[in-house]
């Protein structure tokens, strides 16, 4: 109802920024607006801070300083190894129908100049089955390309059986890991794969930065041309406050990642319970041991997800209906699809993620406002059968 206060409940879309993230972003702008590219001292004052920002990022994910090319967040960071990584001859890619559209569309465009695209097969709990990896046409496959964790049902895959196909064949990998980052614990040495995308903004870092964590033995052609920044990877001026913004959103999580995580997820199950006890038959989509702890995807079998969309947005709820850059699509959703999910679950699935900042009153009152929706829907839809 109107007047009623807003619940945040779409932190996969994207977070609000850490007021510690804020203030170093506004220390920085003001302090260090200098090019890092200039040999002056402020510029050289502005290259420590970028480059003490690499390695900060570095330390947290497991990589070399070397191995992160700052970029302007996940879709471009999946878009330069995408295309830097299929300049040759034309071959087979891997991925699965659930990918982020960043993934998706840059692989469709790939397949007009005549790529062919493996789709993987998940189980009914969106997990990869790993018996398909030996029947894989690996002398066709050039380049594989995974999400890590789902952004629509926060379902996280074991990449490792993957991963060690990849390298036994020798065919670069990469992996979408913008939703695991900062949310899960992410070692781009143990992943053990080629490349990996991130966005800041999915973290409570700013808006606008990301990078791609690329291994230093993978070749990798530009898409873009300019300057030689980040090793001529990724022309242009660095974004100095944005990188350090970004730098000291990891660093916050890092310091009470498990604690922060555990009291998340408490929040997530508190949320699952109250609609599965509330709402009525519901249905829980995608594996519920190996998920992201901020997310769930429920459906509302016999009810229509747009409906229940715009009602819980009316009454102070903010959720979707699964990722906010394939908002405007009216069809089913293919990551269930995928899981082989019937119909009325897709058409009825909504997405709540949890974030830091939500609290267990909040929860019990996004329960209270969603089931109120729900049972009045239920029996609207009931009355005119």
């Amino acid at each position: 109802m109107p007047g009623q206060s807003e619940i945040y409940l779409d932190n996969n879309a994207t977070t609000r920024p850490f007021p510690d993230v804020v203030e170093t972003v506004a220390f920085h702008l003001q302090q260090h607006y200098a090019n890092p590219g200039s040999r002056h001292s402020p510029g050289q004052a502005a290259r420590k801070v970028l480059e003490d920002s690499r390695e900060t990022i570095a330390a947290v994910l497991g990589a070399e300083p070397s191995e992160v090319i700052f970029t302007s967040g996940g879709t471009e960071s999946t878009n330069i190894v995408l295309f830097g990584l299929t300049q040759g001859e034309p071959g087979t890619i891997v991925l699965t129908a659930g990918e982020h559209p960043a993934t998706i569309e840059s692989c469709r465009h790939l397949e007009k100049a005549g790529w062919k695209l493996h789709w993987l097969e998940v189980d009914g709990e969106g997990r990869l089955l790993p018996e398909q990896y030996a029947d894989l046409p690996w002398p066709e496959i050039k380049l594989v390309s995974i999400i890590l964790a789902h952004n629509e049902t926060g379902v996280i895959q074991n990449l490792a059986a993957l991963t060690e196909q990849c390298r036994a064949h020798q065919v670069p990998i990469h992996i979408d890991a913008v939703q695991a980052v900062g949310k899960i614990p992410v070692n781009f040495d143990e992943l053990g794969v080629s490349a990996l995308s991130l966005g800041a903004h999915k973290f409570h870092g700013p808006r606008g930065i990301g990078a791609l964590l690329l291994r230093e033995d993978t070749q990798l052609a530009p898409m873009q041309f300019g300057g030689h920044q980040e090793a001529g990877r990724r022309p242009g001026t660095e974004p100095v406050a944005l990188i350090a913004g970004m730098a000291k959103a990891l660093e916050i999580w890092q310091a009470d990642a498990s604690e922060r995580s555990d009291r998340i997820a408490a929040l997530r199950d508190r949320l699952e319970n109250g609609l599965m006890a509330a709402c009525g038959p519901v249905v829980v989509n995608g594996s519920r041991k190996y998920r992201l702890p901020n997310t769930l995807n429920i459906a509302f079998p016999g009810l229509d997800g747009e409906a229940l969309l715009v009602a819980f947005g009316l009454d102070g709820i903010a959720c979707s209906l699964g990722s906010t850059c394939a908002s405007g699509s009216a069809e089913p959703a293919p990551v269930l699809l995928a899981m082989k999910c019937p119909r009325e679950v897709c058409i009825s699935s909504v997405r709540f993620s949890v974030g830091c900042e939500n609290t267990e009153d909040e929860i019990d009152e996004a329960v209270r406002r969603v089931s109120a929706i729900v049972n009045r829907q239920r029996q609207s839809v009931s009355a005119t059968v």
